[in-house]
């Protein structure tokens, strides 16, 4: 009989080798899991990082990248589907295709912003060109039309575009203010958007910018951004004239001009060390001088009449002429002049003449003269001698094409022993004088006089310049020419209490009547509006109310009301005749002022009128119609004023 054994396990220190082969397997298992998740995570950030670094490098910078294994998502806002497709073609240049998921979205176009409304205009000779996108309806058709009357003869080239589009509330406001403004700039260009006007134009002269510049501002409506590059170009002075004189009443310029403000400060320099005191004149700076030698030449000039000590020194263009005084001594003349002459630059021709001392004889003839006296009225008188009868004709002629033919008054006599070129002196003199707004012109043998009153701060400049280049350089003539700014047309504008005691006065000599219980204007209020439109151009930049009152007939509220549609009509009426209207505040004060008795027909035909009263003024109201009734100091807009609804009530009779 066999016995047979049962068998052991195996052990392997310890640890059966089933359970331990089981562990390994597990843990094979476990890190080959590990080994591919971070394989995944490895290649879902390279393509992630990857893609996202093409995009912004193409400036696809509102596309965001996710992923998802081997998945890339896009998503994000592209602003147009152009640049979505753009985006995904960059994502698939990085990534295969086909592991891209593309959830992106594109900006609803009905939801961006509407454009703006702008205008450009262009002004010049040839007429008027306008381009920009304009409200749709009316405006468009409203703005070629005022610009066509304003072009005249001119074409006007209309490119505009137009958009039904929410308007601006100070878009209007811009328009209007635009087109008003190029009735003053003829060549210029205007720009136009809500709230801002930019104006590039050319102006004439200095005087006229800084004129152009400040009526711009005054009228511009408030809230309005104005712009302002208006240039002035140099003026051309043909002949290049400048006139230095030393007499009894000291030394000063008749005429000066310069090339440049360096040239300028020389001269002045000069003129000052000359014995010029209380500021010489200012030169005009101006195109045309002969030689970029002329302030060099100038001084030189100046320095000669301070060694003299009496007489003139007159430039035109590169002809000078040197007058001494008949105190001045031979050897001093020499000397002066010599050195003089040695050292001008070559381009210049002198001519010097020392004033003979007078040769008195016993007998001796009076001396012959023409004399022309303009008074502020504008009439000219005429008396002394000319040569002969074709001589006067043409003064005569000349004088009325000048002055008008009704405001020339002759008593010449003729005289046959009148020095050679007698008639284009007394021409030339005369001449002289039409640049003054008053005066005398005397015209002798030796000497041309010419003595007034002007508003220009040019005016002795261009008389000096009409002198030399009649007569030539070494003609002597005195000049007294004053200068009054109450003249001056840049300066003589209205106060604001003359613009409103103007405009009260054309309503009292015709005032403006409605059609009854309304605001309609009647037919014959048009000629007084007009007047009150043209004097408005130099009193627009004024603040005004436009009062209307009515009555007493009728309720008061309705009054009231009525009265304010009034004088809102006259605002709307000044609009239709181009006039800037952000300054008038209309208001209505219905019964509550009246300047008559209302109990009789006359009293009440008075007491329904029209009123402007300047806004800073006291104003002629009392108490709580004062306070209903005041116009809004910082409104650019026209405030109409109503009654509540509730106090309204039918009224038995419309008030006239």
């Amino acid at each position: 009989m066999r016995f047979s054994m049962p068998k052991r396990p195996s052990f392997a220190n310890g640890v059966p080798f089933g359970i331990l082969a089981a562990v390994t397997i597990a843990l094979a298992g476990v890190m080959s899991f590990i080994a591919a998740s971070w394989s995944v995570s490895a290649i879902e950030r390279r393509s992630a990082d990857g893609v996202a670094a093409g995009l912004m490098q193409a400036g696809h910078i509102w596309a965001s990248v996710g992923a998802d294994g081997l998945r890339v998502t896009l998503s994000g806002e592209a602003p147009t589907e152009a640049a979505r497709f753009r985006a995904l073609s960059v994502a698939g240049g990085i990534v295969d295709s086909d592991r891209l998921i593309d959830n992106m979205d594109v900006v609803d176009a009905a939801a961006l912003r509407a454009p703006d409304f702008t205008i450009e205009i262009l002004r010049n000779g040839d007429g008027i060109s306008l381009i920009g996108l304009v409200p749709e309806g009316e405006a468009h058709e409203t703005i070629v039309a005022e610009l066509t009357d304003l072009a005249g003869s001119g074409a006007v080239t209309d490119m505009l575009e137009s958009a039904d589009h929410p308007v601006p509330e100070d878009w209007q406001s811009a328009v209007d203010f635009a087109i008003a403004a190029l009735a003053d700039l003829p060549r210029s260009k205007v720009s136009i958007s809500a709230g801002r006007v930019s104006v590039t134009a050319i102006s004439d002269s200095a005087a006229e910018k800084a004129r152009l510049e400040g009526d711009l501002r005054r009228k511009a409506p408030r809230g309005l951004r104005l712009v302002l590059d208006i240039s002035a170009p140099r003026p051309v002075i043909t002949p290049f004239t400048l006139r230095f004189l030393i007499d009894e009443e000291g030394a000063r310029f008749d005429a000066c001009s310069a090339d440049n403000e360096r040239a300028r400060d020389r001269i002045l320099a000069a003129a000052t060390e000359a014995g010029a005191t209380g500021g010489a004149s200012a030169c005009t700076i101006g195109l045309g001088v002969p030689t970029p030698e002329w302030a060099e030449a100038v001084e030189m000039a100046l320095r000669a009449m301070k060694e003299l000590g009496a007489g003139s020194v007159t430039f035109s263009d590169a002809d000078v002429s040197l007058i001494a005084a008949q105190s001045v001594s031979e050897a001093a003349f020499d000397r002066v002049v010599g050195e003089l002459e040695s050292n001008l630059p070559e381009v210049f021709s002198l001519t010097a003449v020392l004033t003979p001392k007078p040769e008195t004889q016993p007998g001796q003839p009076a001396v012959k003269e023409f004399v022309a006296t303009l008074n502020p009225a504008g009439r000219l008188d005429m008396r002394g001698r000319l040569g002969d009868a074709l001589s006067r004709d043409a003064v005569e002629s000349f004088a009325r094409s000048r002055f008008g033919s009704d405001a020339v008054h002759a008593a010449t006599r003729l005289d046959a022993e009148m020095p050679a070129g007698w008639p284009i002196r007394v021409l030339a003199a005369i001449e002289a004088l039409g640049e003054l707004e008053s005066g005398e012109v005397k015209v002798t043998p030796e000497l041309i006089q010419v003595s007034g009153i002007t508003g220009s701060t040019t005016a002795s400049d261009t008389v000096a310049r009409v002198l030399s280049d009649k007569l030539g350089e070494a003609q002597q003539y005195d000049l007294n020419i004053l200068y009054d700014p109450a003249l001056d047309p840049l300066l003589g504008l209205p106060t604001a209490e003359e613009c409103a005691a103007d405009i009260n006065a054309l309503l009292t000599a015709h005032k403006i009547n409605f059609e009854p219980g309304s605001a309609q204007i009647t037919g014959d209020g048009a000629d007084t509006l007009d007047q009150i439109a043209e004097r408005m151009k130099d009193c627009a930049d004024f603040r005004m109310e436009i009062g209307g009152h009515t009555d007493s007939q009728g309720r008061e509220e309705m009054n009231l009301s009525l009265s304010q549609d009034r004088a809102q009509a006259i605002v709307v009426a000044l609009q239709d005749r181009r006039v800037l209207t952000g300054n008038l505040t209309a208001v209505g004060y219905g019964e509550t002022v009246p300047i008559a008795d209302n109990d009789t027909e006359a009293g009440r035909e008075a007491n329904r009128r029209i009123e402007f009263r300047l806004l800073d003024a006291p104003d002629p109201v009392e108490g709580a119609v004062a306070d209903a009734m005041a116009a809004d100091e910082e409104a650019i807009e026209i405030t109409v004023q109503t009654p509540d609804a509730e106090t309204v009530r039918p009224k038995p009779r419309p008030a006239e």
